[in-house]
């Protein structure tokens, strides 16, 4: 036990915190004797590797190396980042009582991977038949944490359920948050994913709130760049196809008492998908909801947990009912001038009103992130995209129903959309009410056409030629975010995957 103890110590990259090895000292101590000054769980273990033969091993540490740095061979490992299991801490504690490990992050290059021996048929690229999260690839990738330990070394598995006990704290206390992001391949083949680290950012805020463990965004980023990597041949080549990404982290400590959990899991499986909804470009009805609500004042409403779904099922099919795609939550806080208008199921929402008067300003609004708005990654990119197209006024600020109602009447609500990384940008058509009254909002769907239509970067020129061409802030929008998806367009937010 101990011997083995001691390889895998060594062979997995272990660091003790109160050992300070110097390269200087290293070297000495393994000599013809050991040196007296070293702490005595340092003297313990080099004792120990040369009674059972493994003196080999850390006769390869290098000279000039920085203080926490130490190489085998050829290779050099950083001490920040170790892997680390119970029965190592178990051995060396028999060893030297004071050893205690460091906890360790998640690494890339510790992506262990095992291809599947069952590889399923692509399904065929129909909007119409290939549902939502409803196909998934071959394979999963899945690392662990435990409290004290920190994370065990990522892998990449074949895709399959995952063994939980019981009384796991996802399963009575809600756990668990996710993300949604996408990868596209490109006309020139190549994998690109759409502003991760905003997804990277938003999981780790999540995660922090449900006092789930801290992880290495950029090192977890990597991991999930692999995972495409193997599944590369599920990646759609089809505009408006793409492979949805969802990263899912949930508390596994086994206890039914609601506190911090002591363990957790991370794992992403990936989906091929068409458009959310498989009417494409089309406008939908949604549903007013002022009875039931998606968030709430000091809530969680701005962080991508789970509870903050389940809720939803049920407005959603009374939505169903009235005819409606969608739920658009209307916050009712006693304000006379109509109820706070939030979100719509799974989207962010805008509305581009026209003020009052003869050539009255263009304003595109959106609710603002004051808690009770999810800061989606495609809210943030349409925000930056109408600001420079140079011909709106873009404000994000509260925004009453009855204000939207009165534009409606009035003719001023030129058009209303929603946006998301699954529906990307869907217009609106209708908002129905309990009553069964409807507010129409316009939407011109040639207009639409025209910008999709048109050759890629187009839709992103600031200067005002796009003035002359049909109006549709949904259509422009779809082709910019397209065109940026694809590779059409070189841009910051499309970061490539290399081979």
């Amino acid at each position: 036990m101990l011997r083995r103890s001691a390889r895998r110590l060594l062979e997995s990259k272990q660091l003790v915190s109160n050992w300070n090895l110097q390269n200087e000292a290293i070297l000495s101590a393994t000599g013809s004797s050991l040196d007296n000054n070293l702490p005595e769980s340092t003297t313990a273990l080099i004792k120990l590797c040369r009674d059972f033969s493994l003196i080999g091993d850390i006769s390869g540490y290098q000279k000039g190396l920085p203080g926490n740095e130490c190489s085998w061979t050829s290779r050099s490992y950083s001490s920040r980042g170790f892997r680390t299991v119970e029965p190592l801490q178990q051995g060396m504690t028999e060893v030297a009582h004071d050893v205690v490990p460091l906890p360790s992050d998640i690494r890339s290059e510790d992506l262990v991977i095992t291809r599947s021996d069952h590889l399923q048929a692509k399904p065929r690229l129909d909007a119409a038949t290939l549902k939502f999260g409803a196909v998934y690839t071959d394979h999963m990738l899945q690392v662990s944490w435990k409290d004290g330990l920190g994370w065990t070394a990522p892998t990449i598995d074949p895709l399959g359920p995952i063994s939980l006990h019981p009384c796991a704290q996802v399963l009575h206390y809600g756990v668990e948050c996710f993300e949604g992001m996408k990868a596209y391949k490109g006309k020139d083949g190549r994998l690109r994913l759409f502003r991760p680290n905003m997804n990277m950012d938003r999981l780790a805020r999540s995660a922090s709130r449900l006092t789930l463990p801290h992880f290495d965004k950029a090192e977890m980023l990597e991991c999930i760049k692999e995972l495409v990597r193997v599944e590369r041949d599920w990646v759609p080549d089809e505009e408006g196809f793409s492979i949805y990404i969802r990263p899912t982290m949930i508390g596994t400590h086994p206890f039914l008492g609601v506190c911090p959990t002591r363990e957790a899991m991370m794992f992403v499986v990936l989906t091929p998908v068409g458009p959310y909804f498989p009417s494409g470009l089309k406008p939908i009805k949604l549903f007013v909801e002022t009875e039931n609500v998606r968030a709430f004042p000091g809530g969680v409403g701005d962080k991508k947990i789970g509870g903050n779904y389940a809720p939803t099922i049920l407005p959603q099919l009374r939505a169903s009912q009235h005819g409606c795609s969608q739920v658009l939550y209307v916050l009712q806080d006693g304000d006379a001038r109509g109820g706070l208008v939030g979100e719509s199921g799974t989207m962010n929402m805008f509305f581009l009103i026209r003020k009052e008067g003869e050539g009255g300003e263009l304003e595109l609004i959106t609710p603002p992130l004051d808690g009770l708005i999810l800061p989606g990654v495609t809210r943030d990119t349409v925000l930056t995209l109408a600001r420079s197209f140079g011909n709106m006024k873009v404000s994000e600020r509260p925004l009453r129903f009855d204000e939207v109602k009165s534009a409606a009447d009035s003719g001023r609500l030129v058009e209303m959309f929603g946006t998301g990384t699954a529906c990307m940008v869907q217009p609106v058509m209708g908002l129905v009410k309990w009553d069964g009254t409807e507010v129409s909002i316009p939407f011109d769907n040639e207009a639409a056409k025209h910008w999709i239509a048109k050759p890629p970067g187009s839709a992103t020129s600031s200067d005002d030629s796009a003035l002359s061409e049909p109006f549709s802030l949904c259509g422009r929008l779809t082709r910019a975010l397209l065109d940026i998806q694809y590779g059409y367009v070189d841009s910051e937010w499309s970061v490539l995957i290399d081979p």
